[in-house]
C-alpha cells in the first residue's frame, strides 16, 4: 500500500494519508452501525476488509493506466526520499546482497531504485494483489527479474518473511495508524510482527508522516534501539521550525 503519494516528487505528506475530520471518509461512512455496538472480531475484520477495498480499487486503476499508457503511478514521499535511503545503505556499506523487505511495495518502484544501484536480495510485500501485479509488470518493464514480489500482509507475515537484515517502511505504519478502530492495538502488531521479520541487529529504516520522532521512538521502545535520525526537509510556520517527515534507523534488539 505505498508508493502512491506525492504526485510532484516532493516531501509533503500524501493526500491519501489525509482523513476528513467531519467523517466523511468514504472507507468509513456515518452509517456504518457503531464500533461499541458490535463485535470487536467484526469490526477489525469489517474496517480491514473497508481499507483493503480502498487500497486495491486505487491500484486497480493504476494498473489499468500502466497497461494503457505505461505510466507508473506516483512515488510516495518523492524521489528524496529513496534517494535519501540509498545513499544512506550505501555510506553505511551495506553489503549489496544484504537481505532487504520492502513493507508495502506499492508499485515497486522504491524495490526497482535500489536494485539499479545493485542490490540483488530484495523482497517487497503487499497486501494488495493489483499493487503486487503493478510492480511485477512495472519491473519486467524495467527488466529488473530479480525481485521477489508476494502479496502479503504485514502484521499477519507468512513463515518464510524471516531472516532480513533490513526492514524498510515508506508511509505503510502510517497507513495502519489511521484505522478508526483498535489502532494501538494494529500498530502493537506491526512492531511484534517486525521484530519477528528482522533478524537480531537488523535494520529498520521508516519514513512517516504521520509521526514525530518522539512518536516514533515511543513507539519501537520495545525490541529496537535508534540509531539515527535521517535528515528531512524543514518548514517554517508560527514562528517555529519542523519537518516534513521524519526518518528514523532503528537497530533490532
Amino acid at each position: 500500500m505505498e508508493d502512491a503519494g506525492n504526485p510532484h516528487g516532493r516531501e509533503d505528506a500524501p493526500s491519501q494519508m489525509k482523513i476528513d475530520p467531519s467523517g466523511s471518509n468514504p472507507i468509513f461512512r456515518s452509517n456504518d452501525p457503531p464500533f461499541e455496538n458490535q463485535d470487536p472480531a467484526a469490526v477489525w475484520e469489517q474496517s480491514s476488509n473497508k481499507l483493503k477495498l480502498s487500497w486495491d480499487h486505487a491500484y486497480e486503476r493504476e494498473l489499468q493506466s500502466f497497461y494503457d499508457s505505461g505510466d507508473v503511478g506516483e512515488i510516495w514521499f518523492g524521489e528524496e526520499s529513496m534517494d535519501r535511503i540509498i545513499t544512506w545503505l550505501e555510506l553505511q556499506n551495506i553489503p549489496k546482497d544484504a537481505a532487504l523487505l520492502d513493507i508495502g511495495t506499492g508499485n515497486g518502484y522504491f524495490l526497482i531504485e535500489l536494485a539499479k544501484s545493485g542490490f540483488t536480495n530484495l523482497t517487497g510485500i503487499d497486501n494488495s494483489p493489483p499493487a503486487v501485479e503493478l510492480a511485477k509488470a512495472f519491473a519486467k518493464k524495467e527488466e529488473v527479474m530479480t525481485l521477489k514480489l508476494q502479496v502479503a500482509d504485514i502484521l499477519h507475515p507468512f513463515p518464510n518473511l524471516s531472516q532480513y537484515e533490513i526492514c524498510i517502511d515508506k508511509g505503510t505504519f502510517d497507513a495502519i495508524s489511521l484505522s478508526p478502530d483498535h489502532p494501538a492495538e494494529k500498530l502493537s502488531l506491526y512492531r511484534q510482527a517486525l521484530h519477528s521479520v528482522l533478524k537480531d541487529g537488523g535494520l529498520f529504516l521508516i519514513t512517516s508522516c504521520n509521526w514525530t520522532k518522539e512518536e516514533l521512538l515511543s513507539h519501537f521502545n520495545k525490541g529496537f534501539e535508534m540509531l539515527q535520525e535521517l535528515p528531512t526537509p524543514k518548514f517554517q510556520f508560527g514562528g517555529k521550525t519542523g519537518n516534513s517527515v521524519t526518518a528514523l534507523v532503528f537497530k533490532r534488539k
